[in-house]
């Protein structure tokens, strides 16, 4: 028997695809076109916008204009060998989340579901489950007591990946609605200016093996993109690529887990379990908010600069 969805779910999943869908067309035809330099208007073209509707919603959308975020792509796509297989957008990535203005800033901190708390399959605990905006589209956030336990986004029919699974598995607890709550979530996740101060616990039920591959990638992923093999290797796991995909994919927790920071050795995406399209809208929205940060300390920096002559 399928297992019941939250009462929102549904009607929101409905909703009028959100905006981030043509964003991340332009994203897509701007990596496919990055060496030709396309124009303003031939990228907004590719999102079915106008010129200036393009403009306004991309800075609305990420917080910089796109003649900012281009000049990034462009400065990057300049250092890169031609014959360099890792694309032109992923090599703008790798620059724009090494260095100090990476956005995922929160402090996370992961904790495992316990043998008894997973056999008792929620009997005795309550479980807050709401949706929210994101700059992805909607989001459906599990939590209980201890933390944060699903996050994911809707596909194109509403519908929320591994959520039957999920629910099925609490299928005892206590169930509640909490859209106020997801909503709050949400704004503490994707606020414009993240803060460490902010602190988020995941609570997480997996296998030993993925518990350690999802632990590796809030350690190494947060910082960086990193291909499969390399997050094998930081787990002193190098011939394990295969499982360590397999884990992945499984990470219950969007975003708050990194795993859209894992890509093919040649530096392609690969897979992501709530689609490509979002995935590479993700990193490009990380790179832009990099930028917006960097820029913003430059003046700064500037002044401080001054104030010691």
């Amino acid at each position: 028997m399928k297992a019941a969805v939250p009462a929102s779910v549904d009607q929101v999943g409905r909703e009028a695809p959100p905006e981030f869908r043509r964003i991340a067309r332009a994203i897509e035809f701007v990596a496919a076109n990055a060496r030709q330099q396309p124009s303003l208007a031939e990228i907004a073209a590719a999102a079915n916008w106008s010129e200036y509707h393009f403009a306004r919603e991309f800075r609305r959308w990420t917080g910089i204009s796109p003649k900012q975020w281009l000049q990034q792509l462009s400065l990057t796509a300049a250092k890169q060998a031609l014959d360099d297989q890792r694309s032109v957008l992923q090599a703008a990535i790798d620059a724009g989340l090494s260095g100090p203005g990476r956005l995922h800033d929160l402090f996370v901190t992961l904790e495992a579901v316990t043998p008894g708390e997973y056999k008792s399959r929620g009997r005795g605990l309550t479980l807050w489950s709401g949706t929210a905006q994101s700059p992805f589209g909607e989001v459906l956030i599990v939590r209980s007591g201890r933390g944060i336990a699903y996050l994911a986004f809707a596909d194109d029919h509403g519908s929320f990946d591994g959520f039957d699974d999920f629910r099925a598995a609490w299928r005892d607890a206590d169930w509640a609605q909490d859209d106020a709550g997801a909503k709050q979530i949400a704004d503490t996740i994707w606020r414009a200016t993240p803060s460490a101060d902010h602190k988020l616990t995941l609570w997480v039920h997996g296998s030993n093996f993925q518990l350690q591959v999802w632990r590796a990638l809030l350690a190494a992923g947060q910082h960086r993109t990193l291909s499969y093999a390399a997050l094998a290797q930081s787990m002193g796991r190098g011939s394990a690529c295969r499982a360590v995909g397999s884990a992945v994919g499984a990470n219950p927790v969007a975003w708050l887990i990194p795993c859209h920071h894992v890509l093919r050795a040649n530096g392609a995406l690969g897979g992501y379990r709530w689609g490509l399209e979002r995935k590479r809208a993700m990193l490009a929205w990380e790179l832009a908010r990099s930028v917006r940060n960097a820029t913003r300390r430059r003046p700064s920096a500037s002044r401080a600069l001054a104030g010691s002559r």
